[in-house]
């Protein structure tokens, strides 16, 4: 039976090569499960499946994580849905980087981000951590701190103490209608990663 890269790779015209700086791995950080599913801490997944379903291509679970791809103006973009849990996600970006030989400067992990107001968007190039366990692990992976990130501010309208609660927590009613045109503009932010540049990428797009 045919792997699901060997089936999307079918598709290609005889003879076609991909060129391996024109492949993207996209990776949103996220917990699997129901139980998360609409929680802040997810913004990662929901920004992918935005994007899928915009591509009309379908997530299927491969070694760590749940997989789609697409073709886009001349490119890849592979999108991965960590299945380690949040705590372990540079496990999975680390396997996905080498099985498909994706460049570091083509690799994009998008995340949520307390420090941004809700819907802010926030393309970088390097960066701590900032006390984001997805993020602590994928530094230690890949034992750098300059890779691509798209943050998704969730904001930090909670209590003292309340942090957990609020990140796990899902999303209030006004943050729910604001929600879709916020995931739109995100797929447009990751596919002008791909095909413009980091950097036009971050002029267009940061604090839109």
């Amino acid at each position: 039976m045919l792997s699901f890269f060997g089936r999307i790779l079918r598709k290609k015209k005889p003879g076609e090569k991909i060129d391996p700086m024109k492949k993207f791995l996209i990776v949103g950080l996220g917990n699997p499960g129901e139980k998360y599913e609409n929680t802040r801490h997810n913004i990662g997944f929901k920004i992918l499946e935005e994007l899928a379903g915009e591509k009309e291509v379908h997530f299927e679970t491969q070694k760590l994580g749940d997989v789609a791809s697409f073709r886009f103006k001349g490119r890849t973009f592979i999108l991965l849905k960590p299945n380690t849990y949040m705590n372990l996600s540079g496990k999975a970006v680390n396997y996905w980087m080498q099985k498909e030989k994706i460049a570091l400067e083509n690799l994009l992990v998008v995340t949520d981000d307390l420090n941004l107001p809700f819907g802010t968007l926030r393309l970088k190039t390097k960066g701590s951590d900032g006390g984001h366990n997805g993020l602590k692990d994928i530094q230690a992976q890949l034992n750098t701190t300059k890779y691509n990130r798209f943050r998704f501010g969730i904001s930090d309208q909670f209590s003292k103490g309340q942090q957990v609660d609020y990140v796990l927590g899902e999303w209030n009613e006004q943050e729910r209608k604001e929600l879709p045109e916020r995931l739109k503009i995100s797929a447009e932010l990751i596919q002008s990663f791909g095909t413009a540049g980091v950097s036009n990428t971050m002029n267009s797009f940061n604090g839109k």
